[in-house]
């Protein structure tokens, strides 16, 4: 099954001080390489998608487990450290503007590593899909700031991507994984990291599938009749939003990007990835087709937030909670091998061995909680 988590992840401004991102190269590349070396390309990607392992790794380089900066520090770090035409690993996009160069970067690592067209196509189109599914497809109040797709010559592929919510000062983490994926729209994530915040629009789950096929039905109609069915129903709309999404309704479902549905109609997606995956279907247009699916099919979504998790201080006394022992000890394990066989400076292994003990320490190590 694949695992979903929380953390505190606080919004934290400013820059990596150089100093510490030199060390973090260093190191990251040591421990990367004897990873790729002992146990394989498609090993060292399940480990960074494993929300466990990226946090103790995070950790290890010497960054504040608890910070945002995590999440883009660490995957900027690796991308100056490990060189695609050594490893046979290629890690594209980042924090921002970096974000939209992914698709580029894509095309330009996949010819360096001569991996054909055609798969080139499908790791695009992964990339994509995941950032639309976490923008549109789940609505908690975060928008993607950071992406970053991870692929090897193989093909196999990760995505480690991160929204933040301005108001809340927090961010949330999305962890993808090819080798668990099933399917990009049900319940498709590895893992996702952040706070729970109760009732949110998830039109991923697996209760979703009935609005997910009304979605569709609807887009596949001419947009004329469903605006009219909008119109028919703005008034009533009014009257019943504040129970169907309670204050949680940013958008009004009349504000249907209309132009994205002309094309729906023209194309008539065969299911709801394809609907997805149309240029200008974004968070509006979803929620929209969710709503009038729910008061003219019957056919209402999910506000399950897929987050079931909680990172937190955890240590024998289990307070505030306990540690899941096996997990954390199988990754501080995996890193200890790793840094005692890479080729590093005394002080630098001294120095990351300090921090991995101290992540075992009794209250000062991160787990997944219920």
């Amino acid at each position: 099954m694949p695992r979903t988590g929380t953390a505190q992840l606080p919004l934290h401004g400013g820059w990596a001080p150089p100093w510490l991102v030199r060390r973090m190269k260093s190191l990251a590349r040591g421990i990367a390489l004897i990873m790729i070396d002992e146990f394989g390309k498609d090993e060292f990607l399940r480990r960074l998608s494993d929300p466990f392992w990226f946090q103790s790794f995070g950790c290890v380089l010497g960054f504040d487990w608890h910070s945002s900066g995590v999440t883009t520090v660490t995957t900027s770090v690796l991308k100056s450290a490990v060189d695609p035409e050594e490893t046979g690993i290629a890690i594209c996009g980042g924090k921002g503007r970096h974000s939209r160069e992914t698709l580029d970067e894509i095309c330009l690592l996949g010819d360096k590593l001569g991996i054909s067209t055609a798969k080139i196509d499908r790791l695009r189109y992964a990339s994509r899909m995941g950032a639309k599914v976490d923008t549109a497809a789940i609505q908690a109040g975060y928008a993607l700031y950071h992406h970053c797709f991870i692929f090897t010559e193989d093909g196999e592929w990760i995505i480690v991507q991160q929204g933040l919510n301005a108001e809340k000062k927090a961010a949330r983490r999305f962890h993808w994984a090819s080798d668990s994926l099933s399917s990009f729209v049900v319940e498709p994530h590895k893992a996702i990291v952040g706070v729970d915040e109760g009732a949110v629009l998830n039109m991923t789950a697996r209760e979703s599938e009935g609005c997910r096929a009304a979605s569709v039905d609807l887009a596949r109609e001419p947009p004329s009749k469903l605006r009219n069915s909008v119109v028919t129903l703005r008034d009533p709309l009014q009257k019943t939003l504040g129970e169907w999404t309670g204050e949680r309704m940013l958008v009004m479902p009349w504000e249907i990007n209309w132009k994205a549905l002309e094309r729906a109609y023209n194309s008539q997606p065969k299911n709801y990835e394809e609907l997805l995956g149309l240029e200008g279907v974004g968070p509006s247009t979803v929620k929209g087709l969710a709503l009038i699916s729910e008061l003219i099919y019957g056919e209402a979504p999910s506000w399950r937030d897929p987050v079931k998790f909680s990172f937190a201080f955890g240590g024998k006394d289990g307070v505030p909670f306990p540690v899941r022992r096996k997990e954390m000890d199988e990754a501080i394990e995996i890193l200890r091998l790793a840094i005692e066989s890479a080729k590093l400076g005394d002080r630098e292994r001294q120095g990351a061995l300090r921090r991995l003990s101290e992540l075992e320490g009794s209250g000062s190590r991160p787990g997944l909680v219920p």
